[in-house]
Parts: C-alpha cells; structure tokens; sequence
C-alpha cells in the first residue's frame, strides 16, 4: 500500500512522492522537500496552482496549527508561483 496524503490546495488524495512536504519555522512556511525537518507537515502539490488556492484558503494555519498567519513566499518561490514574486512578472 503507498501512503496517501491530501493535498492542501486543491484537496485531492495523491501518492506521497508526488506531493511537497511543508512546516511551519518561525511564521512562515518552509518546503520540506525531503520530508526530514521536525514538526507538524503538511502536503501541497508542486504546482502554482495549489500552492495560491491553499494560500487563498488560509488552509497553511489550521493545517500546520499555528495561531497565526502563515507567510508561504518560501513554497510560492519553490514551485514558481507567480504570485508569489510579483516582481518576477515584469520581466
């Protein structure tokens, strides 16, 4: 059997491997692409899309069960999220 996760953006169930392990470091949320660090995980899709639907939803601070917001610049910039380097876009 291999491990299932749900993804926190568009909320489907998927194979570990093709999901990207976050936590929660000092208010913001840090990839954890080797699913090694310490502490509570969540699961996101590689994708610009997930990534900015979890954001939209606020779904980064129930998930990672911090108080409060969570900055995901460092997932947004991992994946090449658009939103996430708004200043990238002018190029």
């Amino acid at each position: 059997m291999v491990p299932a996760r749900t993804c926190l953006g568009c909320r489907s169930r998927d194979d570990r491997s093709a999901l990207l392990r976050v936590v929660e470091r000092e208010g913001r949320v840090v990839p954890d692409p080797s699913g090694s660090l310490a502490g509570r995980g969540a699961w996101v899709h590689p994708t610009a899309e997930c990534v900015d639907a979890a954001s939209k939803r606020r779904a980064w601070s129930r998930a990672l069960r911090s108080a409060a917001a969570l900055d995901a610049e460092l997932v947004s910039a991992a994946v090449d999220c658009p939103s996430g380097h708004p200043e990238e876009q002018a190029d």
